[in-house]
């Protein structure tokens, strides 16, 4: 599934709350990634599709220094990052180590990289912060990510704060956190929770109005009838 520049700017105007809710009614639970927080105030609300990146807890032999200089490191990776994805990287819950600091992250928005969410932990907060790119992660932690962590590869499915994610999913976070979308479901997603919120904003109207909530919220027939009316 392409993510159109329409679809975009839908997922753009609606909240991560209201996308559970109706991945919910579609039999989805597990879709927002338990740990990622905003490191930084007013990053808004980004969307894109996944990029993933999967770490392991470190073995001695292969989590060392020079690893980074490998083919297969998170610079690679990096580099293979499209324009206006959003880095999601699994790290099995270890926060012990920051996965990327300061130059990684300016190096990601160099190259147009919409935002980074992991369930780890990120170093060098505040030059992070300061890179712009906006970053949802569970910690902030000195040491480098070869102190507990091995990075073993880029674009395969991946876990990250207990969801599933695959290469291409489509992620959004805002204030609440980040939420994934399988990419077959996104345009059917999107179409659904910008009526939710037209209807939600309606209700909440009311509310300001007075209007007790049962037969509204949830709205029963008669509610939905009196919207359909207004509304149109």
């Amino acid at each position: 599934m392409t993510l159109t520049a329409e679809l975009r700017a839908t997922l753009a105007a609606v909240t991560t709350a209201t996308l559970t809710t109706v991945l919910l009614k579609k039999g989805l639970r597990k879709t927002w990634m338990r740990g990622p927080r905003p490191l930084g105030p007013r990053q808004g609300r980004v969307v894109g599709p996944a990029f993933t990146l999967r770490f392991i807890p470190a073995r001695e032999d292969l989590a060392t220094p020079e690893s980074w200089s490998s083919p297969r490191s998170t610079r690679a990776a990096i580099e293979a990052m499209p324009e206006g994805v959003i880095a999601v990287a699994g790290t099995e819950g270890i926060r012990e180590a920051g996965i990327f600091g300061d130059i990684l992250c300016a190096r990601m928005a160099k190259r147009g990289v919409a935002a980074l969410v992991t369930e780890g932990a990120v170093r060098d907060a505040a030059g992070v912060r300061a890179t712009g790119l906006p970053v949802w992660c569970a910690a902030e932690a000195a040491p480098p990510s070869v102190a507990a962590l091995t990075f073993v590869g880029w674009e395969e499915p991946i876990g990250c704060g207990g969801v599933a994610v695959f290469p291409g999913d489509v992620v959004v976070a805002d204030d609440d956190g980040a939420v994934v979308i399988p990419s077959a479901l996104v345009a059917e997603v999107a179409r659904e929770a910008e009526a939710q919120e037209r209807l939600e904003a309606w209700i909440m109207r009311e509310v300001e109005r007075g209007e007790a909530l049962p037969g509204l919220y949830p709205p029963d027939a008669a509610t939905r009838a009196r919207y359909e009316r207004e509304s149109s």
